[in-house]
């Protein structure tokens, strides 16, 4: 996430649950190297258009075997971000009372945590299956426009570098994704029912989500930007993250000296 100056930064420490930048990093290099597997599988069969029907069922084969394996790398992705996001709320310190810091380690995050991998689960072997799914349609126009054979093999043989592409998108998206589902999961434990929008506040930002910055958005009223329906951070590309509205029911209100 893009640094920022320190007038522009938020109050509230906890935005940094949402700097996920070495787990994402980590997600990335795995994710990469499954595409460039699965890249390699396709070149072994490229040159031969006649052996595409093996290819897409090897692929297929390949996604369901891939299972113990995403769930592992998944897992130590989130566990990264569910680091981050305690440390994050540990930095809240003095800023709100031990009891309430005791809520929040307690927080019951096991059902969104297991939502979450069985999202990553389905995505990762979604990189092999989205591949097969391109041979197979390049090799049905193979088959419909014959004199443009060549031109379609070749195409084929770029699949690995669009399955590397939806690699990236993949790592980017669902560990900002995790940042933001696993704060929100800890905030409304403790009684939140909304957050502040913030952006990264560059010129990279989206203008739909540099409209948001700032406002007060409820967690069980997600916006709709683009014609995407989610939370700041747990949309595609997204570099968002949500600011908690907390209060501490366990620290008296001050009152002002008459």
């Amino acid at each position: 996430m893009a640094r920022q100056t320190q007038d522009d930064r938020p109050k509230n420490p906890v935005r940094g649950a949402s700097r996920t930048s070495r787990a994402e990093r980590d997600y990335a290099k795995q994710l990469k190297l499954l595409s460039r597997q699965v890249g390699g599988l396709i070149e072994s069969y490229a040159s031969g258009l006649h052996g595409l029907p093996t290819l897409t069922q090897l692929l297929t084969a390949y996604a369901e075997g891939l299972v113990p394996w995403a769930k592992r790398v998944a897992s130590r992705m989130l566990g990264e971000v569910d680091l981050r996001d305690r440390d994050a709320w540990r930095s809240l310190g003095n800023a709100i009372s031990a009891q309430l810091h005791q809520d929040i380690r307690n927080a019951p995050v096991g059902v969104r945590m297991s939502e979450l991998l069985g999202l990553q689960v389905t995505l990762i072997t979604s990189i092999p299956l989205e591949a097969a799914q391109r041979v197979q349609e390049l090799a049905v126009k193979a088959r419909i426009e014959g004199g443009r054979a060549r031109e379609i093999a070749q195409e084929i043989a770029r699949s690995g570098e669009v399955a590397e592409s939806r690699a990236v998108l993949i790592a980017r998206t669902e560990t900002s994704r995790a940042a933001s589902v696993l704060l929100q999961a800890r905030a409304e434990s403790i009684g939140s029912v909304a957050y502040l929008w913030r952006t990264s506040m560059d010129g990279s930002v989206r203008d739909s989500h540099r409209k948001m910055e700032g406002k007060l958005v409820h967690w069980d009223a997600p916006p709709t930007l683009d014609n995407l329906t989610g939370h700041a951070g747990a949309l595609p590309n997204c570099r968002c993250w949500p600011e908690p509205v907390i209060s501490d029911p366990y620290k008296p209100e001050r009152r002002s000296r008459s």
